[in-house]
């Protein structure tokens, strides 16, 4: 049975609902339901679609903010952005507002807010004005790299860690180490969880080896053969789920190109079990390197008696 016809049924056992896959690797489009009114299994059925398509679009609802933000509690508990306060909505903390005149285009591959220790679970985007000509955004599916990597590699990267920080933000001090490859809870699949945005170091390996690693997995990952491309139309509401995919923003548009985000809170990245210690070879302080630094710094700071589990947020 195809993923199509699997999920032709299971919309069906909820009403009218139409899901059109989008690509091989991920991606479908869900008509014929009313997201101002969704609840009960209607939730959960949309989480099942979320997990098998890892990024679903909704077209034509256009949703206010208190129910943008009615719809997303649904998921979970909703946070501004944590560093880009003056982009979160004054009247509406939980919704961050990105507007492309201020400077808002994510034009690197990431999954969001990986610096946290308790990164994002999902995404829910509204797009509030959309330019006539591109203004795109792409997604990648990180279980698809992960199983296209050789067995070799793939037992490589299995015992390994990353440090991400916030440094696209501003906020270099806020760092967080997360494992390289991470296990769906649901499935026990496994997936890449490194990005070119915010992961910056390979903790178990030393600066040259981290950045030869860090650059082929990024690079990886953005293959057009684990990607899916969406054109957006005004109204729509695109979701994603945070912990398996990355997404990108084509900066390739004239004019505006506005939207509203809420944000779900409360991932957990599961990994396999750690293989090595972290690389902490001793350096004179002014023959590391910036990302050197930061690894000892979070690991000093991670092992200080006075810490909570918390100090890298």
């Amino acid at each position: 049975m195809t993923a199509a016809t699997q999920f032709q049924k299971s919309a069906e056992a909820t009403g009218d609902w139409t899901v059109t896959p989008l690509s091989a690797a991920l991606g479908a489009v869900i008509t014929g339901v009313d997201l101002s009114t969704v609840d009960g299994d209607q939730i959960t059925e949309i989480r099942k679609l979320l997990h098998q398509y890892l990024v679903i679009f909704f077209p034509q609802q256009h949703l206010s903010a208190e129910a943008h933000i009615a719809f997303g509690r649904h998921f979970g508990h909703l946070e501004g952005h944590p560093n880009l306060k003056h982009r979160t909505r004054d009247d509406h903390p939980e919704l961050f507002r990105l507007a492309a005149s201020e400077g808002g285009i994510a034009d690197e591959w990431h999954t969001d807010l990986t610096f946290l220790e308790q990164p994002s679970l999902m995404s829910i985007l509204n797009m509030k004005v959309c330019p006539e000509i591109g203004g795109d955004t792409m997604w990648a599916n990180l279980f698809a790299a992960y199983e296209g990597l050789s067995a070799p590699i793939q037992a490589f990267c299995d015992g390994l860690s990353a440090l991400h920080d916030a440094h696209p933000h501003g906020r270099e001090d806020r760092t967080f180490i997360h494992p390289v490859v991470r296990i769906d809870p649901e499935t026990g699949r496994k997936a890449i969880y490194v990005n070119e945005h915010f992961t910056r170091r390979i903790v178990e390996l030393s600066e040259p080896e981290s950045a030869h690693i860090l650059s082929y997995l990024t690079r990886w990952v953005q293959q057009p053969k684990f990607t899916v491309r969406h054109r957006w139309s005004a109204g729509t509401i695109g979701m994603w789920d945070n912990r398996f995919s990355q997404h990108y923003v084509v900066n390739d548009f004239v004019g505006e190109r506005v939207i509203e985000r809420v944000t779900v809170m409360g991932d957990q990245p599961n990994r396999p079990p750690a293989t090595w210690q972290p690389f902490t070879e001793v350096a004179p302080r002014s023959a590391m390197s910036r990302h050197d630094r930061q690894l000892h710094r979070h690991l000093q700071n991670a092992n200080a008696p006075a810490a909570t589990g918390d100090t890298a947020n």
